[in-house]
């Protein structure tokens, strides 16, 4: 057996395990399979359209036909008087408003005298059958008065000009359709950009798409024998979503009689992190009919409920030294958020946060703006807010590079953002294997031999990314834990982990068994793990912002260290040694010195049962605290960043524009693997979503005038298949975070980020033309083209931002400045309080 990590002590007391050495680990860091993989490829995982209860209705949402208007009517005596329908719901029954963040809580179970996009929901039905449902649907008949539809950030910035208009989409926030407005600047940026060799300024855009996750979101809700609400349904956030039913029927349940349940999810991506009209409908109408009630959203109403990603038209101004140093970086935003507020404000805040944790950034200035559109609201997919303005600086940093006459990844590598760093907006950087991914992808392609020589058609691009390893702050202020584990230890060995985190595919609640089965000697598949279910589980807030492996994982750890650490006494007592010598392995607790002299596991737990009575144990986790103080500062801290650099390698036709991306390299900053096969999954997955939507996918509306979803189905809405899916070599870097468990870090999303402006910066290697928009397609090459020839730039690409009332900006002193964090307002406040 190798030797146990630590002093006999800290053996003892469990407190090694975080800063092993990879030679002592027996679960973390190998291929085990999923603990959960056998049920799922023989069709026995349960998803909640699979779910069936007795004397169960079928629930069915009349959504708007128009994309903004007032309702005049709403007559339902014909639905309610067909055999078959047991209850219509309309939100006049429901009047209390619900939202994710306490700052927009602006959505309604069901409309009540306002649509705000086609398909907003209003009136429920539930009745015997699919079929019964729908047609009493279309027995409900609404009077609309119609108002503008507003389909652009231009649309709604000319709305909030005419103070007066009386069609706006929504009556709060700057203006009205200005929804949220963020005005931050870290430094000097008039004397760094004064001081700089180079300053250049670009416009992008990047088009909103959606998740496209296979399994539509579907609820059930019923009583249960105790008489409480219990609600299953496909959601990334159970905790949230009862905080939401809570609220919405305080008038019918309290909330200690709600229980929500979050099935196995077919895929979520963000797109099942908001509570859900549908979710609280059901849930009201099971209330109504005294019966089980399901709903299963059409893959159409999945497109129409979306929180895809944010179209966002961004301008970045970029100030460097001769040798690609970013001495000045000024950056602006507009999202299109679309009808609600969703997780809008955290996605503002997100187009600007990270900007600075991947390069050194000497000053800073960040305004976002984010406007409400008559159209499907938008909120978090895979990378949040990121992956946006990572396409607008990675795509100039390579036009930098090109002026500079500087290889794109050497100017990258010799300016990275440096570990434990702080960075000018005061985002605290860990652990930082960037270097060693840009090494790893130059090497396996030749990119630092290739690019710039190959013949015409054929590109190679490069781009990096980081993302957080989970969000510093919770969604509503509270000073508690942000992940709850409960260990119960059964004197038959038997392991059961307890906690409220969600798997939503990637694996989380393997994760949760290795850790736990690393600590006690066991393997993975010994464990039994209980998840997502608010009456039996602590509080997690929930699977986004790639946060389970290191917040649950670091609340498994502590859980199961302090177990350990009631097991060791009793086990050196019954055996006669040290403490500091008992070991755990294979299924056993043993002398170290003399691995013959031990027992099982089962026979530990016994031996210290006997003695303490029943053993279990819990451990929590909340995120250290940020070192930003400004109003802000609360979106963007993470425990630790993860990093990530692509290569990518195109195909273009120089006549047509049509291209095809043969091989991608891609390194991913890790951590440490808690289990390599699930973190090449989770890398490659991203490589796919983030070429899907480099390549094709889009969230566009027809005509632009009437608010309707142009490609609402997966026919229309092009994705890559197996056909458009490249070779893809992956590279994992291990440089361990401390403050992940066992030195983890994300893996779920940072790696889409940088396949987007790769992409972009292949095709300009390969045909000497830029296109500033994502997605890039054929027809866009093909106008750069065109115009490149006629002796114009070879540019596609939007030029125009809108205005937006920008307030006065929060001004903080950078780290190298002498700053605390604060606002210079509140830090000069603060030290004229001290001299007083």
């Amino acid at each position: 057996m190798a030797p146990e990590n630590g002093t006999p002590e800290e053996r003892a007391e469990g407190k090694y395990l975080h800063a092993v050495d990879a030679e002592t680990l027996k679960v973390i860091g190998k291929p085990w399979r999923k603990i959960d993989a056998r049920s799922k490829v023989t069709g026995q995982t349960k998803y909640a359209d699979d779910l069936t209860l007795p004397r169960m209705l079928t629930c069915k949402l009349l959504r708007a036909t128009v994309a903004h208007a007032r309702i005049k009517s709403i007559d339902v005596s014909a639905a309610e008087a067909m055999e078959g329908v047991h209850a219509v719901l309309l939100g006049k029954e429901l009047p209390i408003a619900f939202g994710i963040l306490p700052v927009s809580q602006d959505e309604h179970t069901l409309c009540i005298d306002k649509v705000r996009f086609l398909g907003d929901p209003v009136a429920a039905v539930a009745a015997v059958d699919e079929d019964t449902a729908w047609e009493a649907c279309r027995k409900i008949k609404v009077e609309y008065e119609p108002l503008d539809v507003v389909t652009s950030v231009h649309d709604a910035a000319k709305w909030t000009e005419e103070q007066g208009h009386d069609n706006r989409v929504h009556d709060y926030g700057r203006g009205g359709n200005l929804h949220r407005c963020e005005h931050l600047e870290f430094g000097d940026l008039d004397a760094a950009f004064a001081e700089s060799d180079l300053v250049r300024e670009d416009v992008c855009f990047f088009e909103g798409n959606t998740h496209l996750p296979m399994e539509e979101h579907a609820t059930l809700a019923f009583a249960d024998p105790d008489g409480k609400l219990c609600v299953m349904s496909s959601t990334q956030t159970p905790h949230y979503l009862h905080r939401a039913l809570s609220k919405v029927l305080v008038q019918h349940v309290p909330a200690h009689k709600i229980r929500v349940i979050a099935c196995p999810n077919g895929g979520g991506f963000g797109g099942k992190s908001d509570p859900f009209n549908h979710e609280i409908a059901v849930a009201m109408l099971s209330f109504k009919t005294g019966r089980p009630v399901k709903i299963t959203l059409t893959r159409e109403e999945v497109f129409q409920t979306h929180r895809g990603r944010h179209p966002v038209l961004m301008r970045s101004k970029i100030g460097v030294a001769k040798d690609g140093r970013i001495k000045a970086l000024e950056f602006e935003t507009h999202l299109d958020g679309g009808a609600y507020g969703s997780y809008g404000t955290a996605s503002t805040f997100y187009t600007g946060a990270l900007q600075c944790v991947t390069y050194k950034v000497d000053n800073y200035h960040f305004r976002g703006a984010r406007w409400f559109t008559n159209k499907a609201p938008c909120g978090p997919k895979r990378g949040h807010g990121t992956p946006q303005p990572r396409f607008a600086l990675e795509t100039q940093l390579d036009k930098v590079a090109v002026e500079l006459g500087i290889n794109p990844a050497k100017l990258r590598r010799d300016h990275l953002a440096e570990a434990g760093s702080l960075t000018a907006n005061w985002m605290k950087i860990g652990s930082m294997g960037l270097g060693q991914c840009i090494d790893k992808v130059c090497a396996g392609s030749g990119f630092l031999e290739r690019w710039g020589k190959l013949p015409l058609g054929k590109g190679l691009g490069i781009a990096c990314s980081s993302y957080l390893s989970g969000a510093g702050l919770p969604i509503y202020w509270n000073a508690m834990p942000h992940s709850g584990v409960q260990l119960k230890l059964d004197r038959s060995g038997l392991v059961t982990v307890f906690c409220g985190s969600t798997d939503i595919g990637q694996g989380s609640n393997s994760i949760l068994a290795y850790i736990v089965a690393e600590v006690f000697g066991l393997e993975p598949q010994d464990l039994r793990v209980v998840t997502s279910d608010t009456d039996l589980t602590p509080v997690d807030l929930g699977s986004y912002s790639s946060r389970v492996t290191v917040m649950t994982g670091n609340a498994a750890l502590q859980a199961a260290e302090r177990a350990r650490a009631v097991l060791v006494p009793h086990v050196a007592e019954k055996l006669e040694i040290p403490k500091g010598r008992v070991t755990f392995g294979g299924g056993r607790v043993f002398d170290c010195e003399d691995p013959e002299r031990g027992m099982s596991f089962a026979e530990a737990v016994q031996v210290s049962e006997a003695v303490v009575g029943t053993i279990g144990s819990t451990g929590s986790y909340r995120p250290p605290r940020s070192p930003a103080r400004y109003k802000g500062g609360g979106v963007g801290p993470s425990p630790s960043y993860s990093y990530t650099c692509a290569v990518v390698e195109v195909d273009v036709d120089p006549e047509t524009g049509i291209y095809s991306v043969p091989k991608i390299w891609v390194a991913h900053d890790i951590g440490r693997s808690i289990n390599p096969a699930l973190v090449v999954g989770q890398v490659e997955g991203s490589v796919y979503m983030g070429l899907g939507e480099a390549m094709m996918e889009e969230m566009v509306y027809r005509g632009n005038r009437f608010g309707v979803h142009k490609i609402p189905s997966m026919l229309e809405y092009k994705t890559p298949t197996s056909m458009e899916m490249p070779e893809v070599v992956t590279y994992l870097v291990e440089d361990p975070d401390p403050n992940g468990p066992f030195g983890a870090k994300e893996a779920g999303q940072g790696p889409l980020l940088p396949i987007m402006p790769a992409v972009a910066n292949a095709v300009y290697d390969a045909v000497g033309v830029r296109v500033d928009e994502v997605p890039v397609t054929p027809e866009k090459i093909f106008d750069a083209m065109q115009k490149k020839a006629q002796g114009k730039e070879g540019r596609y690409g939007p030029s125009k931002l809108p205005v937006a009332d920008w307030p006065e900006p929060r001004r903080v002193r950078t780290p190298w400045q002498g700053g605390t964090g604060y606002e210079i307002e509140r830090e000069e406040e603060m030290a004229k309080a001290q001299r007083s």
